[in-house]
């Protein structure tokens, strides 16, 4: 059974290369981290925020593909995780039929903010995930906002 969610937050500390998305249950309470690098957290940022760019991006060329090859794509279903890493798939309809294409979740999320689908999790993941975000010692929501001199999902704050 999957549980749909939605990309409550996105953190970008500009000197790391390890960037943070949260995901958080719709209509429920549970959330987890998702750690990305730098130029996914941005492309993900420049979709939130609406901003438009000269050339297109990787994810901006796939969202181009997809419907030129006669498909649309339905939702992103967060799958798996193994060993800290989550495992995602673009859930694309062609011809009637559902097509399961691997990919990474940040690149998932970004092409699917893009297109403004849902995002389903898995719910073995949501359960790992939060026991994982628990063993870790992450952050609570407040701590978190008060540690970092980040990005949120919300921010008006553009790149400097």
């Amino acid at each position: 059974m999957s549980v749909q969610v939605e990309l409550s937050r996105i953190f970008i500390r500009e000197m790391t290369d390890m960037q943070i998305i949260e995901l958080r249950e719709l209509g429920g309470e549970r959330s987890f981290p998702i750690v990305i690098g730098l130029p996914e957290a941005c492309a993900i940022e420049r979709r939130l925020k609406g901003l438009e760019i000269p050339r297109p991006q990787t994810h901006d060329l796939l969202g181009s593909i997809i419907p030129a090859l006669g498909g649309c794509l339905k939702r992103i279903e967060i799958n798996d995780l193994d060993a800290g890493t989550f495992y995602a798939g673009l859930v694309i309809e062609q011809d009637g039929q559902e097509l399961l294409v691997d990919s990474r979740p940040s690149d998932a999320i970004a092409l699917g903010i893009a297109n403004d689908v849902p995002i389903f999790v898995a719910e073995h993941v949501i359960e790992e995930a939060a026991a994982e975000h628990v063993e870790m010692g992450m952050p609570d929501d407040e701590q978190a906002e008060d540690d970092a001199p980040d990005h949120d999902a919300d921010s008006e704050e553009g790149w400097d």
